[in-house]
C-alpha cells in the first residue's frame, strides 16, 4: 500500500532517496516522539511543535480546547505534518558537501475533530503509549470533564512521501587526496537516569517503559 503522490507531495530533488510505501512511512511516525504542523490562519503562517500518535490510517493530536493551531485544524484548513529522525552527521572534504543522515515523513491533508467522548479518550491514550508503550495502563484515564476541555483532531496518513539519506560524503574527484577527515558521526536519542517525582505516597517502582527507554526505539 502507497500514499498519494499529488503535485505538492512529489520529490523534485533526490528522488532516489524518496519512499512512498506505508511500511517506510508507518516506520518513521512509530519512532517519532513529536511533529510539526504547519498551517495558515489567513493572516501568517505558523509551524509548531506537537506530540502525536499514529493508528490506522490516521494521526491523533491533542491539546487545550482553545488551542489556535488546533481550532485552525478543526475548521478544516489544509495543513502539513512533518517528522524528522536525524540519524548523523556528514562531513565530508569540502563545505559543500557536508551532509545529515535522516529519515523524515511529509504528511498533506485536511484534519477533523473528533467530539465522541469514548473516541477522544483512546486518542489521548493513544498518544501517551506512543511515548511511552504500556503507561496508559497505569495512569489514570482522562475524566469526561478533561476531555470535555480537550480538543483532538485526526490527521490522516493518506497524501505525501517519505525521505531517507543513508551513507557517507558524496565527494569531488578532486577532493578526495585532500588531507581533511570524512565521515559520519551516528547520532541516536539517549534518555538520562530517571527523576522520581516527590508524592505523597509511597515510592513507586520505576516501571520498564521508563526505565528502558531508549531500548524501544532502533
Amino acid at each position: 500500500m502507497e500514499v498519494v503522490q499529488s503535485p505538492r507531495s512529489t520529490l523534485r530533488r533526490k528522488k532516489e532517496r524518496g519512499r512512498h510505501d506505508r511500511r517506510s512511512i508507518d516506520a518513521i511516525l512509530d519512532e517519532g516522539l513529536f511533529c510539526h504542523v504547519g498551517f495558515t490562519d489567513g493572516d501568517s503562517i505558523f509551524v509548531l511543535p506537537m506530540a502525536y500518535a499514529p493508528v490506522d490510517d490516521q494521526l491523533f493530536l491533542h491539546g487545550a480546547s482553545g488551542n489556535h493551531l488546533l481550532r485552525r485544524l478543526a475548521s478544516g484548513v489544509e495543513a502539513c505534518v512533518t517528522v524528522t529522525l536525524v540519524d548523523g552527521l556528514v562531513f565530508a572534504r569540502s563545505a559543500f558537501h557536508h551532509s545529515m543522515n535522516y529519515r523524515s515523513v511529509v504528511l498533506f491533508g485536511t484534519a477533523h475533530s473528533i467530539t465522541d467522548l469514548e473516541m477522544k479518550r483512546r486518542a489521548v491514550l493513544a498518544i501517551v503509549d506512543h511515548v511511552a508503550p504500556g503507561r496508559s495502563v497505569d495512569v489514570r484515564t482522562p475524566s469526561d470533564a478533561e476531555l470535555r476541555s480537550t480538543l483532538v483532531v485526526s490527521f490522516p496518513i493518506v497524501e505525501g512521501s517519505a525521505k531517507v539519506r543513508t551513507g557517507g560524503p558524496i565527494e569531488e574527484a578532486g577532493d578526495l587526496e585532500l588531507p581533511v577527515w570524512a565521515g559520519q558521526l551516528p547520532l541516536h536519542l539517549q534518555s538520562g537516569e530517571p527523576i522520581p517525582d516527590d508524592g505523597l505516597g509511597e515510592q513507586v517502582p520505576i516501571p520498564p517503559y521508563v526505565a528502558n527507554f531508549p531500548q524501544r526505539r532502533p
